[in-house]
């Protein structure tokens, strides 16, 4: 049995940051593996424990950069690890999701899993299609938003919790082969242990161009066109002053500027 899981690299902004156009600089910026994906790539690895012969496979679309989260995965108890990527994707402003499931599709149909995990979304664009725009370009059932999972490898298909709005949930069935979004909190991420780590630098890891895969970028279907910081909604009233001091100012504020006690 093989299972792909999609892995990506996102971008946290620090606390204090400067736009320039309509990005920010690397060095506002730090690179992790993204949430979402920690829990998928757990849930692979739980799968390969539990049952014998199970390849966990791991793609990312991303720069050379992004070589380290697949190596954490790798690290984690995946097997090995596929990165594509390209200059001209590297000019993207944005990579839409409809390009990244086209160019994961291409890997998947070489590698020709039983099944996919990807993350619900990402953390800093939070689009939350690459999964379900997957599994359309590969005419696969899918099922969105899984808190559990429940694997009958005999009779091919898999029994899924769906976490729905408003507090509902989902039990359904979904033949093999399918795609499946994982959401946060249906397992306990592992720690990458020292040997895992040591084990992971020795782990393939093939790098391919589009055109290795047999798919020929048309470019980006979105644009970014503007990038703010977002507005600030309330102020900060700071008090100074000893314990009796910041009290007394504080009744005074809300007395006369909230109306309390009035």
């Amino acid at each position: 049995m093989k299972i792909l899981v999609t892995v990506s690299e996102v971008a946290e902004a620090d606390d204090d940051f400067e736009i320039d156009g309509v990005s920010i600089d690397d060095r506002y910026l730090t690179f992790d593996l993204n949430e979402w994906d920690d829990y998928a790539i757990e849930e692979a690895v739980q799968l390969s424990e539990e049952h014998d012969d199970v390849e966990v496979v791991t793609v990312t679309v991303g720069p050379e950069r992004s070589e380290e989260v697949v190596r954490q995965a790798l690290a984690k108890g995946a097997d090995r690890g596929v990165r594509v990527w390209d200059d001209a994707l590297g000019e993207e402003t944005l990579v839409d999701p409809q390009t990244k499931a086209e160019l994961i599709a291409a890997v998947a149909e070489e590698e020709e899993p039983d099944f996919i995990f990807t993350g619900v979304q990402s953390g800093d664009m939070a689009f939350a299609a690459s999964g379900v725009s997957l599994a359309s370009k590969l005419g696969f059932e899918w099922a969105a938003v899984v808190n559990d999972f429940d694997l009958d490898a005999d009779a091919g298909q898999a029994s899924v919790h769906r976490e729905l709005e408003g507090g509902i949930e989902e039990l359904t069935d979904v033949e093999l082969p399918a795609v499946f979004t994982i959401q946060t909190g249906i397992n306990e991420p592992r720690y990458a242990s020292l040997r895992g780590i040591r084990q992971a630098q020795s782990k393939p890891l093939d790098v391919k161009s589009p055109e290795d895969i047999g798919v020929s970028l048309d470019g980006s279907s979105l644009e970014l066109t503007t990038l703010v910081e977002p507005e600030t909604e309330s102020d900060t009233e700071l008090f100074e002053g000893s314990a009796e001091e910041t009290a007394a100012q504080l009744a005074t504020f809300l007395k006369d500027e909230k109306g309390v006690g009035a």
